[in-house]
């Protein structure tokens, strides 16, 4: 028997709150707005590879806002909203999108890693900072994410396993965006859901519309709950998709049709969660206008703070790996601030 996919908006239901609606929303649009402006600036030679994430909003923040103060989140690199929603400053995740040391240190209080880039690697680290609170007597919970590409990596599979049999609060968010760069989620697995491969490990596995923030933020909340009652992980799968390129050296023309790409684009969650607001009387045009020229007005705010950071000296790059540098850090900082090569000091 199929999952059954969690659903809101097509049913004409909305049961949240007009505040929590009003912010799902705003943190929705503000991350749009941020990966329009990013994809601009790397186009301009302002950022190094980017990799967007427009179509995936509600996937990401419907998770990020219903965390609390103390939660963690372990992106990969598609996660910018994610991060945005956890209260990253924007100029501080352009550094990072630079690959500017100052991107990879985030301020006291952002409750967040570094995005990881290898594929699935975040995941089995992050079941270890769930059992790490658990073991400091703190009741946090992390949550992690990852694409169907990414499941089907080994460490996704043994991430899941060792958080089930330790019963870690954590949720596993995949967002399955239909593909793996370039390879459609039919040729990588036989599963038609990801989610089925929860029962295996022993943990609840939920399908979500993607694209309906509604469900993706009720159900996210549910497992943040579960989670933080000792009950254990949920695999949380939000059908959804990369409306965008996989990143900014890709051309998702050579593996999928505009056919399809416009079909998905009526399904836009931002543009789909905005109409239900206005059904309601709680958005207008008006309204909207007022919010990017906010987001205009912080964006650029942003930019100028980014852009006044000082080119970053060679030995940067190794102080930020520890807290405290251990003796090979401190004989690549040594060699890196008297100008040699690495190399010459091993």
């Amino acid at each position: 028997m199929k999952p059954k996919v969690v659903q809101y908006l097509d049913k004409g239901e909305f049961p949240l709150g007009e505040g929590e609606a009003l912010s799902l929303y705003r943190a929705m649009r503000r991350a749009r707005f941020f990966d329009e402006k990013a994809l601009t600036l790397q186009r301009q030679g302002r950022l190094g590879v980017y990799a967007p994430f427009m179509g995936q909003e509600a996937a990401q923040v419907g998770l990020a806002l219903v965390l609390g103060e103390g939660d963690f989140v372990v992106p990969s690199y598609r996660e910018s909203a994610m991060l945005l929603a956890r209260g990253l400053p924007i100029h501080t995740l352009l550094l990072y999108w630079r690959a500017h040391p100052a991107g990879w240190r985030f301020p006291e209080g952002v409750r967040a890693v570094n995005p990881y880039i290898p594929i699935a690697t975040q995941i089995p680290q992050a079941v270890g900072l769930a059992l790490a609170g658990r073991y400091r007597g703190e009741n946090w919970v992390v949550a992690t994410s990852i694409g169907d590409g990414g499941t089907s990596e080994g460490d996704f599979h043994e991430g899941l396993n060792f958080a089930a049999v330790f019963r870690a609060p954590v949720i596993f968010l995949v967002q399955n965006n239909g593909y793996a760069i370039s390879v459609p989620r039919a040729k990588q697995m036989r599963v038609d859901y990801i989610a089925r491969r929860a029962e295996g490990y022993g943990m609840p596995g939920v399908v979500v519309d993607g694209n309906d923030a509604v469900a993706v933020y009720l159900e996210a909340k549910k497992a943040v709950e579960r989670a933080r009652q000792g009950e254990g992980p949920t695999l949380l799968e939000a059908l959804t998709y990369r409306l965008a390129p996989h990143t900014t050296s890709d051309d998702p023309s050579r593996y999928r049709t505009r056919e399809e790409e416009e079909a998905w684009r009526a399904r836009d969650p931002l543009l789909r969660f905005r109409r239900a607001l206005e059904e309601r009387s709680l958005w207008d045009e008006e309204r909207e206008g007022e919010l990017l020229a906010q987001l205009e007005e912080e964006f650029a705010r942003e930019l100028a703070l980014a852009d006044s950071v000082p080119e970053p000296r060679p030995e940067e790059i190794v102080e930020h790996v520890y807290a405290e540098m251990g003796p090979d850090q401190r004989r690549a900082w040594e060699a890196l601030r008297q100008g040699k090569h690495v190399e010459e000091v091993w």
